[in-house]
C-alpha cells in the first residue's frame, strides 16, 4: 500500500533547472535565425497581437512591464519591432516591421524543428501532459490568495547582513 506523496526538494529550483535545460535546447535551433528563444517568443506574440500596448502584452506574456521593456529593446534596436503612440496621448503601442515578420517567419522554422526533436526526446504524450500540468498549475497559481500566507501577504526576505571585520 501506497502512502501519501510527499514532495522533496524545493519545487523552484527544479523548475528553474529545468527551464535552463529547455532554453538551452530551444536556443541552440533558434540561434540559426540570429534570435534568443526569448526574442522569437516576444517577436511572435507581437506578431499574433499587435499592434499591441506594452502593458497588454505584459500581462499576456506573464512579465513585469520593467521585464518586457528591457526585452523589447534589442528588438527595437535591431529594427524588428517598433513603438508608436497609440489610442491618446499617454498610451503606445508595439507591433513588427516587415524585417520583423521576415525573421519571425524564418525563425519559426527553427523553432518548429526545436519542437519537433523536443517531442522525439521525451514523446508527445509526455510533452502533451507537461503542457496540462503547466497550465493547470498557471491557472491556480494565477489566484491572488496563492500568493499570500495563513498571516496575509508573504513578507520580503530581510537583507542580509553584512559581516563586522
Amino acid at each position: 500500500m501506497d502512502g501519501p506523496v510527499k514532495p522533496r526538494g524545493c519545487t523552484n529550483l527544479k523548475l528553474r533547472q529545468l527551464n535552463r535545460v529547455v532554453t538551452r535546447h530551444y536556443d541552440a535551433y533558434v540561434a540559426a535565425a540570429g534570435l534568443k528563444n526569448t526574442q522569437y517568443s516576444l517577436l511572435s506574440h507581437v506578431v499574433l497581437l499587435g499592434p499591441i500596448r506594452p502593458s497588454d502584452l505584459a500581462q499576456r506574456l506573464h512579465l513585469d512591464a520593467s521585464t518586457l521593456t528591457r526585452n523589447l529593446q534589442p528588438l527595437l534596436i535591431r529594427g524588428l519591432l517598433r513603438q508608436g503612440p497609440g489610442g491618446d496621448a499617454r498610451s503606445r503601442l508595439v507591433e513588427a516591421t516587415d524585417e520583423g515578420l521576415a525573421k519571425r517567419a524564418q525563425a519559426q522554422r527553427a523553432w518548429k524543428q526545436a519542437q519537433l526533436a523536443f517531442n522525439e526526446r521525451l514523446g508527445s504524450k509526455r510533452v502533451a501532459a507537461l503542457h496540462a500540468l503547466i497550465d493547470d498549475c498557471i491557472e491556480r497559481l494565477a489566484d491572488e490568495k496563492s500568493a499570500r500566507g495563513p498571516a496575509g501577504p508573504v513578507p520580503a526576505a530581510a537583507p542580509p547582513r553584512l559581516a563586522r571585520r
